[in-house]
């Protein structure tokens, strides 16, 4: 049981963290300068909950509710505001290796979970404990999380049959293993022209975007008055209630009329589609010129809110009760990231193809933005258009990944 279960305190304590690190990052002093060189403040904004999660025990992610909250309000208000002065044009001069590497990324996860499972059923069956049919089954639902969301991983409970009880232990296995890949692809978003230079990458058309993006908000930036920052909320916000009216209409008019379950039965789903349509049906209005006041800046301290609350729900001491599992985890990611960095380097693919690829699978619409903007803000629209992708992949790429490890098992 966590110290302090009240969210209004656990909010202080997130926002204490995330501005110690802004505070810090910014910091002239040469200690600072070089933790933030090797440690990106992204990173430390998701960590520093984690802390307070495991092993402190201050707070968790388990009890609060902020991560709901941040997820189903700050994010589709952030992804808006980002969108509101996206160069639509440089998304889609992107190109064709933004699909080739997200495509990679489900391929991996489909391949990756019969591959661990035959290797580690091989080296050290006893690790895995439960019979191989229930494990099968109970990883069926860590492939539709990781390749769609959590509408795909329980549409393979239902489909499946996972218990309650082997599904909270795929749960525990999908959230440590997925973040700490986010950690990662975080800590490399700091080096990503090292990494391009390795791949031999063309990422001109990122950078042409990013400067695009830079050049657009110095040219509108004005110093803004509380009706502007009003107005701001106010955009963001009714985009986000009508995304919430749209998307829980729409799911459940496809939960009645379309069989079992699928991603458009899910109300998220629907909510990330239409924020971010929203929000690049308004970058070609007048209401662009928000950017000037700050649209990017408050995103971005949305999208922080929201890493610092999927941080908090990371839990590494779970790691320690299902070793075998996790070692099914650990080398199903890393079949996923190996086939990833083969094929950029044989595409030549930037590094954040790789990064946003992988994330719009594993993490979904709630982390794909995060680990996008973390190479610029203006990126971040990039992250919820492939994670929408994601989730109409899910589950089709579940059953398949089932299909692959049930043969392994021989069950």
């Amino acid at each position: 049981m966590p110290y302090f279960t009240n969210d209004a305190i656990v909010l202080g304590w997130l926002l204490l963290c995330l501005t110690g690190v802004f505070v810090t990052s910014s910091s002239m002093h040469q200690f600072w300068r070089r933790f933030y060189s090797i440690f990106p403040p992204l990173l430390v904004c998701y960590f520093l909950p984690a802390l307070l999660h495991w092993p402190l025990g201050l707070v968790s992610g388990d009890q609060s509710q902020l991560y709901f909250v941040a997820s189903r309000y700050l994010l589709p208000a952030s992804l808006v505001l980002l969108c509101l002065s996206v160069n639509f044009r440089g998304l889609v001069r992107l190109g064709p290796k933004a699909v080739i590497m997200f495509l990679t990324a489900t391929a991996g996860i489909i391949l990756g979970g019969p591959i661990a499972l035959m290797l580690i059923s091989s080296i050290a069956p006893d690790w895995l404990g439960a019979n191989p049919t229930e494990v099968w089954r109970g990883l069926s639902t860590v492939a539709g999380s990781w390749i769609g969301g959590g509408a795909n991983q329980t549409a393979m409970k239902e489909i499946y049959g996972v218990g309650d009880s082997l599904f909270a232990t795929m749960i525990i296995i999908d959230v440590v293993v997925a973040n700490m890949w986010m950690a990662f692809l975080l800590m490399g978003a700091k080096h990503q022209r090292k990494v391009d230079r390795w791949m031999k990458a063309d990422s001109s058309a990122i950078e042409e975007l990013k400067t695009k993006a830079a050049a657009f908000q110095a040219r509108v930036s004005r110093i803004p008055e509380a009706k502007d920052l009003l107005i701001l909320l106010t955009v963001a916000f009714v985009a986000t209630g009508l995304a919430h009216w749209g998307g829980s209409n729409l799911a459940a008019w496809f939960q009645v009329n379309t069989p079992g379950s699928n991603s458009f039965q899910s109300s998220f789903f629907w909510l990330i589609v239409i924020a971010t349509a929203i929000g690049l049906a308004l970058s070609f209005t007048p209401m662009r010129s928000l950017e000037g006041v700050g649209a990017s800046k408050i995103a971005s301290i949305f999208i922080y809110i929201l890493v610092a609350a999927i941080g908090m729900k990371m839990n590494l001491s779970e790691v320690a009760n299902n070793l075998g599992l996790f070692a099914v985890g650990l080398v199903w990611m890393l079949v996923h990231v190996v086939l990833l960095l083969a094929v950029a380097k044989i595409t030549r693919s930037p590094f954040f193809f790789v990064a946003v690829g992988s994330q719009a699978n594993v993490g979904g619409a709630a982390s794909a933005p995060v680990v996008a903007s973390a190479f610029h803000p203006a990126l971040a629209p990039v992250g919820g258009i492939m994670a929408v992708w994601g989730y109409v992949l899910g589950t089709y790429g579940a059953l398949f990944c089932a299909y692959l490890m049930r043969v392994v098992t021989g069950s």
